[in-house]
């Protein structure tokens, strides 16, 4: 582990501790959200101007692109309030307060901020929602040109992502890439979002668009 990765490490043992942190060891989270820089750079060309992670839990990605980002606006949405309290507390412990914003609530309100409203270079999303939802609640934060990455299974299954709907959304057809043992699901914003997307909290995830 080098040494700009061990604050980091100590950020997710103490989450762990928590509850925060699901299965599998420090490293392999680390090694995981890394993935998501090393993706977002190959599919932009350079570092996103803006990220916003859905979901951030324990701070997996946001936390480890931020660390890589130094210079790159970061907005974390989290809606649990612990977890929220926890990452506003290691934020301040790192020094990086002054770059980035926690917000504590559902992603759909998120989507419907005018600060924010497809204005996001880059948007992650890890065990977050259904690939529906995702993108749906995606399509009202990422900029035209930007770029959505979602963390995927190590099979590509086309019936998770049906081309027509997201191009609904605003998105293009996926693009699959791999990073050591990490998979995943790109998807470039072509278009503008419906004015109608995200749906009102709760209903991208219990009625999906397919």
């Amino acid at each position: 582990m080098s040494g700009e990765e061990e604050p980091l490490y100590a950020v997710l043992t103490r989450a762990r501790t928590l509850g925060f942190l699901g299965p599998g060891t420090i490293e392999s989270h680390l090694t995981h959200a890394a993935g998501f820089a090393a993706v977002a750079v190959r599919q932009l060309g350079h570092p996103p101007a803006s990220m916003l992670d859905l979901g951030s839990g324990a701070g997996i990605p946001g936390l480890v692109l931020a660390e890589r980002w130094p210079d790159v606006r970061s907005v974390l949405v989290e809606s649990g309030h612990r977890r929220c309290e926890h990452l506003r507390k290691e934020i301040d412990s790192l020094g990086w307060t002054p770059r980035i914003e926690v917000l504590e609530e559902r992603a759909e309100l998120t989507a419907r901020r005018s600060e924010l409203r497809e204005q996001v270079e880059l948007v992650t999303a890890r065990s977050f929602a259904t690939p529906a939802a995702t993108a749906e609640i995606a399509a009202g934060l990422v900029a035209p040109g930007g770029l959505l990455v979602v963390s995927e299974p190590p099979q590509p299954d086309p019936a998770r992502w049906p081309v027509t709907e997201l191009r609904a959304l605003g998105f293009g057809a996926p693009r699959y890439e791999a990073v050591t043992a990490a998979h995943f699901a790109c998807f470039v914003k072509t278009g503008s979002a419906p004015a109608d997307a995200p749906r009102g909290v709760g209903r991208p995830a219990k009625r999906p668009l397919w």
